[in-house]
């Protein structure tokens, strides 16, 4: 579930200051995730409410119409968003089409989900021998494959709204090419394959460990089960923060088969916290915020939830989309998760401050030419109008005009007053 990939973005932050490491993970936790899970929550149930909500079956493949034709097509078309829309960039229209962009890409994957997960439950049922095997078989596949990597989400993965891969959607074989059309068969096959077969994958994966939580997690009484589930959820996930130093020198130091197994125990491990903080966070909503008057919150959520991420840069976190591989990516970007906000907005403000100073510097570099070559401009036009004039001074003075030996004749009065 991570989204859009940042690799360029790793690069260049790098290991930053530990307070703005602290400062990022507290926003990813307290602010970023619980607005991209509400927003994901309120959208789900006005689909439930509005899409032939008496017709649970036909709503549900309609559901997955949606979601997996409108996944497809962004897939298909992001080189040609990519080259059409950057190019107004620095403005308002491109600001605009962006964040329509988001808002649209959003709905088509909740819808995706959305008839992914009623699927399974009109197909399957919520019984536990059904649920486990569709979750180990599932997470099987994944690992074959060498996509677990997917199944993580926020707060273990956040996105900034950042210019460089807003379009960017990765496919499983990567047939598509960043100077490629993206209109290619294969890359058409590529990119619905990675929606439809690896999408569901991790649908399967997370309705199943939703689905173990809810029989096993005080079942009986929804208040103490959403609690107890937002306790595990962030308590894991500030454990899995905290491991991140040791992972990544680990990771460093093994390849191979091993570096893999070590990769996928940290996502899973991981996982289990993201999906405890998405289920409290859901239950509570439901428990707590407007409970009479459902469709009402539903709508205020929505668009609040939306506002609230696009003023703060991250717009993009809500999205589902793009398939990474396991240990793919240079040193320890494996396991390093990507929660970049205020390091991005320091890192901005010191390229603002450097391109300043390199600015001031190449103009005084300039003055300073300009001055030398002025002085120089001088002394020659000088240097000229001494050798060219003549001097009569008690006596001639004569200089070569041609720059030769200049020969001095001086006279004298002899005569004696």
């Amino acid at each position: 579930m991570e989204s859009s990939s940042v690799p360029s973005t790793r690069h260049k932050i790098g290991d930053s200051h530990e307070r703005f490491v602290i400062l990022d993970i507290a926003l990813a936790l307290l602010i970023i995730t619980p607005a991209v899970v509400t927003y994901w929550r309120v959208t789900w149930m006005l689909f439930d409410t509005y899409l032939l909500p008496e017709y649970r079956t036909l709503s549900t493949v309609t559901s997955l119409c949606i979601g997996f034709f409108g996944v497809t097509i962004f897939t298909v078309v992001q080189y040609k968003l990519k080259t059409f829309v950057n190019s107004w960039r620095n403005s308002f229209s491109y600001y605009l089409v962006t964040r329509c962009y988001t808002a649209l890409f959003g709905l088509a994957c909740v819808n995706s989900w959305r008839g992914i997960w009623d699927g399974m439950n009109l197909l399957t049922g919520t019984s536990l021998p059904a649920v486990f095997t569709s979750v180990f078989l599932s997470i099987g596949i994944l690992v074959v494959m060498g996509t677990l990597r997917n199944i993580i989400a926020p707060p273990v993965a956040t996105l900034s709204d950042h210019y460089h891969g807003y379009f960017e959607v990765p496919t499983l074989f990567r047939k598509g090419g960043r100077s490629n059309t993206g209109y290619s068969c294969l890359y058409v096959l590529d990119s619905f394959f990675s929606v439809c077969i690896i999408g569901t994958l991790v649908v399967v994966v997370w309705r199943g460990v939703w689905a173990i939580m809810d029989k096993y997690l005080y079942p009986e009484q929804e208040q103490m089960s959403a609690w107890l589930s937002l306790v595990i959820g962030y308590s894991v996930v500030l454990v899995a923060f905290s491991l991140q130093y040791w992972v990544k020198n680990l990771v460093r130091r093994i390849k191979g088969i091993k570096r893999i197994i070590v990769v996928d125990i940290y996502l899973l491990f991981s996982f289990f916290g993201a999906v405890n903080v998405w289920r409290g966070i859901w239950n509570m909503l439901d428990v707590y915020f407007l409970p009479e008057a459902q469709v009402t919150s539903y709508w205020i959520s929505h668009i609040a939830c939306f506002i609230i991420l696009v003023a703060l840069n991250s717009s993009n976190s809500i999205l589902v989309r793009g398939v990474y591989m396991d240990g793919e990516g240079d040193g320890t970007q494996c396991v390093d998760f990507p929660c970049y906000y205020v390091r991005l907005l320091v890192q901005k403000r010191k390229r603002k401050k450097n391109n300043v100073v390199e600015k001031e510097d190449k103009e005084m570099i300039q003055v300073k030419g300009n001055l030398e070559e002025e002085e120089e401009i001088e002394q020659s036009v000088m240097g000229k109008l001494l050798t060219n004039s003549v001097i009569k001074e008690n006596g001639d003075i004569k200089a070569n005009k041609n720059g030769e030996n200049i020969k001095t004749i001086v006279q004298y009065d002899n005569n004696i007053v």
